[in-house]
């Protein structure tokens, strides 16, 4: 426990014990009425000085638990200011504080902010609109508690003074309070761990001890048994301290953690709140046909009723307006999540049509290896054999087509193989290489073309050569999309490399701009597939993942009229550079 602990907490003792030893020891008479006045209201104060402490942010994790700790203290300051007032008859006037008494409306409404303080649930996450709602079906409870109060003791104290009636109703309605507060107290114990539940014990058992003693003063009371430093103050001396102390013994418990809030919780609360308006009504009727009221009490119930539905009214207009809003936010967004499902499921048809065009593909492309390797080796016997010139350049040609034909079958079984992710060194220049045949007859069939600006030197990168030539194609096709074909437009890749870090550039060239307008793109807008800036499609998010998981990036321009895209990755620890397979410019050209 800190040093300024410890002396917050003998001095709590310390007024407790100088209560008690002047409840035993002092006889009946003003040195013992202000003794006691002043020890419980230094006592009053230390407490409040305690919760006070409690507000600081440093102190608070979250907004929740320091506007809990704000609360608390406002109630601390309410008690305080009418012990405050009590003190101001009885040390100051020397006489006894009158019946029925103003300031009681002070130490009523002490126990209202404790009470806002629990229903603001610190130890509870919420979202931002449950909270709202809630908020504001805990302002109309207690709204309407306030209203009882002014329902029940008021008229007593002001309309038509009457002293026995107005006792009754005021004891009765603190009573009331308490324990609404004890049970407030026992059920946010009761549902809670760790630290707070601690924390409401203290709290509970501090309030337990208060409203017993109350209790049983006013009882002394009523038997002319009790004056102010009686033995009766005793047990509430101790009450007051163990109330100060609570917020000093939190200092050594863990309240930053928070569990969601349970939504239960707020269907109860919805419900009483509108039980509340509702009995609103039967207050006003009660008091109409009530013929032992005076004319007066009667008059002045039915306004506080009228006027306390006109607030709570607002209170429900504004409740509802809220939730009409998030009813409204809540529809669009529903549509948005279905117009998203459909464009999924549009998706994985489209996928899945891909995925059976690939084992189609796969499938035809080893059946036809198969006549390409004789047509290859005969090719290679007529160029071996003695031919005329003629004859022989022929099937040399021959045999440079079959060996294209080949290879571009070998990159549609690299394409369509479905395989887990294997790393490995990959030279990413073949993988684009391999890309490039792939996509020429595209291209092809658009009169647009593909350029190879290849690094002659770059790192290996550690990555899944399969899948990264998944990515590579879907960016060209994507930037082969919004190429203008009337104009001839070129779809430039580029390879360079930076630290550790193997960048591949897909950008667009459109003859008929200005070159310098077209170069020089800042790449400084990265794509998440999850949180902010997430890409535009579906596709490209899967591609976005996929590098991610390679331990790189993919980023877009952040200006550019242009489609572009950069893909970065990581260069495998320990790897050579190497020359590129081709030579470092290379074209595919469809005709025009």
């Amino acid at each position: 426990m800190a040093t300024r602990t410890k002396i917050w907490v003998s001095v709590l003792v310390a007024l407790v014990l100088a209560q008690t030893a002047a409840s035993l020891l002092m006889p009946r008479g003003d040195a013992l009425t202000i003794a006691s006045d002043l020890i419980q209201g230094s006592l009053l104060l230390v407490a409040t000085a305690t919760y006070l402490s409690n507000t600081s942010r440093s102190r608070c994790p979250t907004f929740h638990i320091r506007l809990f700790w704000i609360l608390m203290s406002v109630g601390m300051i309410f008690w305080l200011t009418y012990q405050g007032m009590w003190n101001y008859f009885e040390v100051f006037k020397r006489e006894d504080v009158p019946n029925p008494f103003l300031g009681d409306t002070v130490l009523f409404l002490h126990l209202v902010p404790m009470i806002a303080a629990l229903a603001v649930l610190p130890h509870l996450r919420e979202e931002e609109r449950d909270e709202r709602v809630r908020m504001l079906d805990f302002a109309l409870l207690l709204t309407w508690w306030v209203f009882i109060y002014v329902y029940a003791v008021i008229p007593w104290e002001t309309v038509q003074i009457d002293e026995p009636t107005y006792s009754a109703n005021f004891n009765f309605a603190y009573l009331t309070e308490k324990l609404v507060l004890l049970v407030a107290l026992a059920i946010v114990a009761y549902t809670t761990s760790g630290g707070w539940r601690q924390l409401y014990g203290q709290l509970l058992g501090a309030g337990a001890l208060y409203a017993s003693s109350s209790y049983v003063a006013n009882w002394a009371i009523s038997h002319k048994l009790y004056y102010s430093g009686s033995i009766y103050d005793i047990p509430l001396t101790v009450s007051i301290a163990w109330m100060g102390a609570a917020p000093l013994l939190s200092l050594r418990l863990n309240l930053s953690d928070s569990r969601p809030t349970q939504p239960l919780l707020g269907v109860w609360i919805t419900r009483l709140s509108m039980v509340a308006l509702f009995s609103l009504l039967w207050t006003a009727m009660r008091s109409e046909l009530d013929p032992a009221l005076p004319s007066s009490v009667k008059s002045f119930r039915i306004t506080v009723s009228l006027l306390t539905m006109v607030v709570m009214g607002v209170v429900v207009f504004w409740r509802q307006r809220l939730l009409r809003e998030e009813l409204s936010q809540f529809l669009e967004r529903s549509r948005r999540s279905f117009d998203d499902l459909k464009a999924l499921q549009e998706q994985l048809i489209h996928s899945e049509k891909l995925a059976s065009l690939g084992q189609l593909v796969g499938g035809a492309a080893h059946e036809i290896n198969n006549p390409l390797t004789a047509m290859l080796g005969y090719s290679d016997l007529l160029s071996a054999s003695q031919l005329p010139p003629a004859e022989n350049n022929q099937a040399a040609q021959i045999g440079e087509q079959v060996r294209r034909t080949t290879t571009l079958v070998a990159s549609l079984l690299t394409f369509a193989r479905q395989a887990p992710a294997r790393l490995a060194a990959v030279d990413i220049n073949s993988v684009l290489q391999t890309a490039v045949r792939l996509l020429i007859p595209q291209f092809e069939g658009q009169s647009n073309s593909i350029r190879l600006e290849l690094a002659p030197t770059l790192p290996l990168v550690l990555a899944d050569s399969n899948q990264v030539l998944h990515v590579c194609m879907h960016l060209a096709g994507q930037i082969n999309a919004r190429l203008d074909r009337e104009r001839h437009s070129v779809l430039i890749v580029r390879t360079h490399s930076k630290g550790n870090l193997v960048m591949v550039d897909f950008s667009s060239h459109d003859p008929s701009v200005d070159t310098s307008s077209q170069q020089h793109l800042s790449f400084s807008s990265p794509l998440n597939s999850e949180g902010a800036n997430k890409p535009s499609t579906l596709s490209l998010s899967a591609c976005c993942r996929i590098v991610e998981e390679h331990g790189g990036r993919l980023l877009q321009p952040s200006a550019s009229d242009r489609p572009a895209f950069r893909m970065e990755l990581q260069a495998a620890a320990g790897s050579a550079s190497r020359s590129a397979s081709a030579p470092s410019r290379a074209a595919a050209r469809g005709s025009s």
